[in-house]
């Protein structure tokens, strides 16, 4: 019954990670910082641990465990099931302390924004989120003539959006919701 279960959450995190707007369930990233503890075995637990750039973690007595791509409780379980064989009734609890979520579960902001970056994506995030994420627009920046490159399915599409009347003019119109994947590019101006 616990290969069946298993075998279902992972099944369930894949269909998630192939349809980002789907996820409601946190995905760990690369770049991510987890919190492991390992109940009533304190030196196997490890405060504050990044998750490397190839998407792997390692820990005492679990040299390399993939950890990008699967949720927090995912990766407790396979922790514990590892952890088995060196603990009685291992329980272990992981916690995300320091958020960048898989590259599928971003918004990139490049161009004239102050601080161009990837943001982790949240649930109903908005252009205007992104850009105090970013601290604005550069004096440079044509900012009525950014532009939200989004995939759906095979296809770009490319969206208009108006972030100098949304920012001075507050034309909350111009309040797009972003999608996970969304790249929002700001172009120079022209003099």
């Amino acid at each position: 019954m616990a290969t069946a279960d298993s075998a279902a959450a992972m099944n369930e995190a894949d269909t998630a990670a192939n349809d980002p707007t789907k996820n409601t369930q946190y995905v760990i990233g690369a770049g991510d910082q987890l919190g492991i503890s390992v109940y009533r075995a304190p030196e196997l637990s490890v405060p504050s641990l990044p998750v490397r750039p190839d998407g792997r973690i390692s820990m005492p007595l679990i040299p390399d465990i993939v950890a990008a791509g699967k949720t927090p409780t995912q990766l407790g379980k396979e922790l514990e099931e590892r952890l088995k064989e060196y603990v009685k009734d291992p329980i272990v609890t992981v916690m995300v302390t320091n958020f960048v979520g898989p590259f599928s579960r971003q918004v990139r902001v490049i161009g004239e924004a102050t601080e161009p970056q990837a943001i982790p994506y949240r649930d109903h995030m908005t252009v205007l989120d992104v850009m105090i994420a970013v601290k604005g627009l550069t004096k440079f920046a044509a900012g009525n003539s950014a532009v939200i490159v989004r995939r759906v399915g095979d296809k770009r599409e490319s969206i208009k959006v108006r972030l100098s009347s949304l920012l001075k003019d507050g034309d909350i119109d111009q309040n797009v919701e972003m999608l996970p994947g969304d790249t929002l590019i700001i172009p120079q101006s022209w003099f």
